[in-house]
């Protein structure tokens, strides 16, 4: 697939030809659906927490007497039935966290840039330099390019004049190429990518010859959970002592 290349003042200027592999490939909605809700899931801190009734502190004497009263019978002012008492199936920390194979979250980004070449949302620049930060002309950069509203820009690598000119636009995010996400991908509607950039999201989505990929793939990273493998050490330090 060619797209026109434009410099920074909206001219088009050349072509660059997107590698089919990457921009062409089979569009997988019930896979980038599966990376999407992984990278939201993942994004979860899971520390809600709700006292039951054996953890409030409250009185443990008997509210009243047994018979005689006319009410109903009670033991204890931590019932979850009473003010102040514990919370009846309440939530508890837990991990979100999901795993998927490195195959299939590359399958899906190329889904999501797949889609987004499809449908015209690729604008491909030869170069995005900002000598300082100027929120001014990042707005005028983007209206040139036709992306005023809902924009993800990519960069080959970290940029701060770019990323704090981009700072202040609620609409138009910068991300270091890198970093690329589904989530990103699916949010904005248009994608800005300097040629830069563009070599970046080649490089390391085309790592991978076969593109077909296998749920049972043993190739899988696995998402660190820093206070588990605290916990771990912990338990080990107290083993050695």
């Amino acid at each position: 697939m060619k797209v026109p290349v434009y410099n920074m003042a909206g001219e088009e200027v050349s072509s660059v030809e997107l590698p089919a592999s990457i921009f062409e490939a089979e569009i997988n909605r019930g896979l980038m659906h599966q990376a999407l809700v992984r990278q939201l899931a993942n994004a979860r801190l899971g520390t809600h927490k709700a006292k039951g009734r054996s953890e409030v502190n409250r009185s443990t004497a008997k509210i009243y007497r047994q018979k005689g009263t006319g009410n109903a019978r009670h033991g204890s002012r931590r019932a979850p039935i009473f003010v102040g008492g514990g919370v009846a199936h309440g939530p508890k920390p837990r991990k979100y966290v999901k795993n998927m194979p490195r195959k299939m979250r590359r399958a899906a980004l190329r889904s999501a840039l797949s889609v987004k070449a499809s449908n015209g949302e690729i604008i491909v620049v030869n170069e995005v330099t900002m000598d300082a930060p100027k929120t001014k002309e990042m707005v005028a950069l983007m209206k040139r390019l036709s992306v005023e509203n809902n924009a993800l820009l990519l960069l080959a690598g970290k940029d701060d004049n770019v990323e704090k000119s981009v700072r202040n636009l609620p609409s138009v995010k910068a991300l270091p190429a890198g970093y690329l996400n589904i989530r990103d991908l699916l949010g904005y509607n248009k994608i800005v990518m300097p040629l830069a950039a563009l070599d970046v999201v080649t490089s390391f989505l085309s790592l991978e010859d076969d593109l077909d990929f296998d749920f049972d793939d043993e190739d899988e990273v696995e998402v660190e959970d820093v206070a588990e493998s605290e916990a771990e050490v912990q338990d080990a330090e107290g083993e050695e002592e």
